[in-house]
């Protein structure tokens, strides 16, 4: 039987000898941890240029897809292992986002979009972090 993605990044944690926290939990030094963790992510995102060079010398479609399946994991897993070193239980957090995300729709129910592509706030839109800030608040009072 195949590990929970959230498990895999437990194990993987432990192993590298990474923090895992169960609860929310703030480190002395957090800001110097977020700046590594923020170099980190811009590496990654760096590859964007590479990837868009491989497009614009005609590679492979798959050499392509695979180039951009593999910056887009790099960067789930370095975002759910970071989360879990600060004990945020993030598959809750990205439900209350998805939640706000979908009340962002128009009043007729459908997605408002800028010129990028990005959902624009419709009239039911409601912030997440409210609803962010209850969810660990309550993980903070199960202590």
């Amino acid at each position: 039987m195949t590990k929970a993605f959230r498990d895999r990044i437990q194990t993987m944690n432990e192993m590298y000898k990474l923090p895992v926290h169960d609860s929310p939990h703030l480190f002395e030094g957090s800001d110097d941890r977020l700046l590594k963790f923020k170099k980190t992510l811009l590496d990654e995102v760096a590859e964007i240029d590479e990837i868009v060079e491989l497009i614009r010398k005609g590679e492979s479609e798959i050499d392509i897809q695979v180039a951009i399946a593999d910056l887009l994991g790099d960067v789930i897993v370095y975002c759910r292992s970071e989360a879990m070193k600060y004990g945020l239980p993030l598959e809750e957090v990205l439900d209350v986002i998805m939640d706000s995300n979908e009340s962002k729709l128009g009043a007729d129910g459908k997605p408002i979009y800028d010129e990028n592509g990005k959902f624009l706030k419709g009239p039911n839109y409601w912030k997440p972090e409210p609803s962010i800030r209850e969810l660990l608040a309550g993980y903070a009072t199960e202590k």
